[in-house]
């Protein structure tokens, strides 16, 4: 495949809504299953040092592209605050040219664990200045030129990275997060935006504001991708469902209260599930990132959820 044989944006390449996947490991066998499912995207996360141990993000996407053929690979999230632009941009552009094309690039800034940045030498207060500074310099790094910057944390001069990606302008990039800051670098910055932890009316609202922030900096959001990041649990049994999930997000402290669990996340019966991701694709979802629970009861979720749940959404 040559150089920019592939127009960006790339992704997604179906008409109406595409459901994607968190994977906790990168196992070839569940990959191709998932692929061979329908599944239009995989996606990964890392950390670089926090109380859990998991791995490190491009190096599980690289891994990714490499056992994937078909579905979009990515990354959510990438903490793009503890990557010097010019690293993040080699790496994905080489991850890119693996994959053929197929990848998508989800940054946030984090900040929940601050040994994230320490280890990184990042003082966590900048993250979100470096993020608006990193990511139109990313995209100015994938056109392969010569780049001067003389930001505040990230000057360069004459810098250059090549090959370039295969999709021309480099991967789409996705901006997560819910508040704050993140809305106006969705809507000045980004490719796309992929909230988490959002109920349908707050994001029916998101996309309002998005939409006018970008309209008043004067830019056209064509092929923008809404996406959504989200926890679903579909069980025989809602209640069971419901619990399961409170139970999980408790832990990790994202919740204190149950009834939260209604509004933020996508649990209950297949009919339930199918209910709630249709009132969030009348707020303005086309593209869920499902992060699946239920692993116990001995039927990949994931399998599930895209055999069982997906086709009703597709049909509609």
């Amino acid at each position: 495949m040559t150089d920019h044989e592939l127009t960006r944006p790339q992704w997604p390449r179906a008409q109406g809504p595409t459901f994607g996947y968190m994977l906790g490991r990168v196992i070839r066998a569940e990959v191709e299953a998932l692929e061979e499912a329908g599944a239009d995207s995989l996606w990964v996360g890392g950390h670089i040092s926090s109380p859990n141990p998991g791995a490190e993000a491009v190096t599980s996407l690289a891994h990714l592209a490499c056992v994937s053929s078909r579905a979009a690979v990515g990354t959510a999230v990438l903490l793009l605050p503890l990557y010097p632009p010019a690293l993040a941009a080699k790496q994905f552009a080489e991850v890119d040219r693996i994959s053929g094309g197929r990848v998508v690039m989800g940054v946030g800034v984090g900040g929940e664990y601050a040994t994230d940045y320490s280890a990184c030498q990042v003082p966590r207060g900048e993250r979100g200045r470096r993020m608006d500074e990193a990511i139109p310099l990313v995209h100015e790094l994938w056109n392969g030129n010569q780049v001067t910057n003389d930001g505040p944390f990230y000057p360069m001069t004459d810098v250059r990275i090549h090959p370039r990606p295969v999709q021309v302008g480099g991967p789409p990039i996705l901006v997560a997060g819910r508040k704050g800051r993140t809305i106006a670098r969705a809507a000045t910055l980004g490719d796309g935006w992929l909230p988490y932890q959002y109920s349908p009316r707050r994001y029916h609202d998101s996309v309002t504001e998005i939409s006018a922030c970008a309209a008043e900096a004067g830019r056209d959001l064509e092929g923008f991708v809404w996406g959504l990041w989200t926890y679903i649990n579909v069980r025989p049994d809602g209640k069971d469902a419901r619990r399961e999930t409170f139970e999980f997000m408790a832990r990790y402290g994202h919740v204190s209260d149950e009834r939260i669990v209604d509004h933020i996340t996508v649990s209950g019966t297949p009919t339930e599930a199918i209910a709630r991701l249709r009132e969030f694709m009348d707020a303005g979802v086309e593209h869920f990132v499902f992060a699946p629970l239920g692993a116990d009861t001995g039927v990949d979720p994931r399998l599930f959820i895209q055999r069982e749940v997906v086709p009703s959404l597709l049909d509609s």
